[in-house]
């Protein structure tokens, strides 16, 4: 069984490429100019980085947007009003993840953990004429995705066999275009489903994956990304093996029966059980759970967004 969903053009699936962040300039280092507003102007200069003690400090506004860009710690926050806001992060930034039951468990993070295109819920305090970020929020689901799209680009789409070296130009025309692109826009999500401990195609799965690479192709630059899950049924080491199985399995038949172009293709990942989208003690549940979600991404520069 299969089903496919869409979402409006607005809903966009923020991923990222991943960004060498060089570290935090000190006192003896070379001034490090840091826009002061939203319109990218340089309105002072700040050395060294913004302390770890936040308190005490002039409370900021609270922002909630994408990480449109990071240099070192700042990081510039696009709003929805198209807004641009430069903020400093610090050892005393609070930077926590959420996605357990309800959206209570929240797992600390890093200031690593913060990559271009990544949801977030900023609130800051004043320093000098900048904003330092004191709590930093953001969503478990949003950093899985992020990584596993980072992860397949940082492949540079390398060559992958007789089909690759074939097209060679047209690769190195998609580097060209994908290299540097941090945001998605998600177009589609096609799920097919599996059997209990099987990861072998039905037949209307196969032909619904035929489908989505045929409306995938009809978009310009679009790339496809292949997340395989499993149901709680089982270890994590065999519900981890069966997951990458299952994507692999997806992902060949994408390229070997529908066509579609192994340089478009992000690396099918396993996810075991994951994210579940039904509820694992049902028998139902469980096959909604035992599942490949093919998503179809283009870039938001080749969007037009």
């Amino acid at each position: 069984m299969s089903a496919i969903s869409k979402r409006p053009n607005s809903v966009a699936l923020l991923a990222i490429i991943a960004v060498a962040a060089p570290a935090s300039l000190s006192a003896q280092q070379e001034p490090y100019p840091v826009p002061a507003n939203n319109q990218g102007e340089v309105l002072t200069t700040v050395y060294g980085s913004p302390p770890s003690d936040l308190s005490g400090m002039a409370e900021g506004p609270e922002i909630e947007g994408i990480i449109a860009a990071r240099n070192g710690d700042t990081l510039q926050i696009a709003t929805a009003d198209g807004a641009r806001t430069p903020i400093r992060i610090s050892a005393g930034t609070d930077i926590k993840a959420s996605g357990g039951f309800l959206g209570l468990d929240k797992d600390q993070l890093g200031a690593d953990s913060l990559l271009n295109g990544l949801p977030v819920k900023v609130r800051t305090v004043q320093w000098a004429d900048n904003l330092v970020a004191s709590r930093i929020r953001l969503k478990n689901n949003d950093l899985k995705t992020a990584a596993m799209i980072r992860n397949g680009t940082e492949q540079k789409f390398g060559e992958q066999g007789a089909a690759i070296q074939q097209n060679a130009a047209a690769t190195e025309a998609l580097r060209g275009r994908v290299g540097d692109i941090d945001k998605y826009n998600i177009k589609g999500t096609t799920n097919v489903y599996f059997d209990t401990n099987k990861y072998n195609l039905s037949a209307e799965a196969r032909s619904e994956l035929c489908n989505a690479a045929a409306q995938a192709d009809a978009m310009d630059n679009a790339l496809l990304l292949v997340v395989g899950y499993t149901d709680s049924t089982g270890s994590y080491e065999i519900n981890q093996a069966l997951s990458e199985k299952r994507a692999a399995r997806v992902t060949n038949y994408l390229q070997q029966q529908c066509g579609w172009k192994p340089w478009r293709m992000l690396t099918p990942t396993g996810m075991a059980e994951s994210d579940p989208v039904a509820d694992n003690s049902t028998a139902y549940g469980k096959a909604q759970n035992r599942r490949v979600a093919v998503n179809i991404l283009v870039s938001k520069s080749v969007d037009g967004l």
